[in-house]
């Protein structure tokens, strides 16, 4: 309920910034949708992977950022992530992300409501760029992670509950590529040794080293409002006591006015401990609402 009333206010305050009597005042001067979204770890990209573009419209001479709400409702649990971020003259971005994984099937029997976790992003623009270099943009990015519930994550073997993952980030926009569609093309190299992206902490019995997994993303958009398409992220599998699976989603984003996107999709998260509980699968409709200042 606290969520559905945190998205309601978020969308009240979005809708009121991009009221007609702000039409002056508007939050960037790059091309409409080149920001992206926000990922569930707060870094400018789709929902599950970060891209290599840079959050809000800010351009080389300007200062913006995004605010957003995510919730994911699975079948035993709730994801909710609330981040912000701030780029600075579109070639660093500075964010922060709090996900909160409500265990609410399984939350009882465990003694613990939940799991949580605060996520510190840099990004830095490398090079090129996303519409007009031949070879897209690039960006490499760190996420600092901190496990702020770890009794439950240490109890199944994680060894830390702290650590940082490390991306380099590649994008490019095809002009007119599919049925005289623009098509936007992406791919993410991680090294991370976190555990369901750092909610079970870091390392573990199995694999406790840093490892280098794949994340892609592909969408088409469908006139400058609107985007469809889908995203894979590679996992590692640290843990002995619970497997971890790759994730995946299909996803649309809606983009009426600079200052407002909207992302719904179908997300699938694999086991998520459902196997050591008896769950199903974890599958779920996602929805993000993001504001650009």
């Amino acid at each position: 309920m606290r969520t559905v009333l945190r998205i309601s206010l978020l969308a009240t305050l979005i809708a009121g910034v991009s009221a007609p009597g702000y039409a002056d005042s508007s939050p960037g001067s790059r091309i409409w949708a080149t920001g992206g979204v926000t990922t569930i770890e707060g870094s400018a990209g789709g929902g599950l992977v970060p891209w290599a573009t840079l959050s809000g419209y800010a351009s080389d001479r300007e200062v913006g950022g995004t605010l957003a709400l995510t919730r994911a409702h699975l079948q035993d649990y709730n994801l909710t992530v609330a981040g912000a971020s701030v780029n600075w003259h579109n070639r660093v971005e500075v964010s922060f992300a709090r996900q909160i994984f409500d265990l609410k099937t399984i939350g009882a029997a465990l003694d613990t409501n939940d799991l949580t976790q605060d996520i510190f992003g840099l990004k830095v623009r490398l090079a090129g760029d996303l519409l007009y270099s031949p070879f897209g943009q690039w960006s490499a990015g760190l996420q600092h992670k901190r496990n702020r519930t770890f009794d439950l994550p240490e109890a199944v073997g994680a060894k830390d509950d702290t650590g940082t993952d490390g991306y380099l980030a590649f994008n490019k926009l095809l002009f007119a590529a599919l049925l005289d569609r623009n098509v936007l093309l992406g791919a993410t190299v991680r090294a991370t040794r976190a555990n369901q992206t750092g909610l079970l902490g870091f390392g573990g019995d199995r694999n406790d080293d840093y490892e280098i997994q794949a994340e892609l993303a592909a969408g088409v958009f469908l006139n400058r409002q609107w985007l469809v398409g889908a995203e894979y992220r590679q996992k590692p599998d640290n843990l002995s006591a619970l497997q971890e699976e790759d994730w995946w989603d299909l996803f649309v984003a809606w983009v009426p006015d600079r200052r407002l996107a909207v992302t719904a999709a179908w997300v699938d998260l694999g086991n998520v401990a459902s196997e050591a509980a008896d769950l199903d699968p974890q599958r779920a409709f996602y929805l993000s609402l993001q504001g650009s200042f």
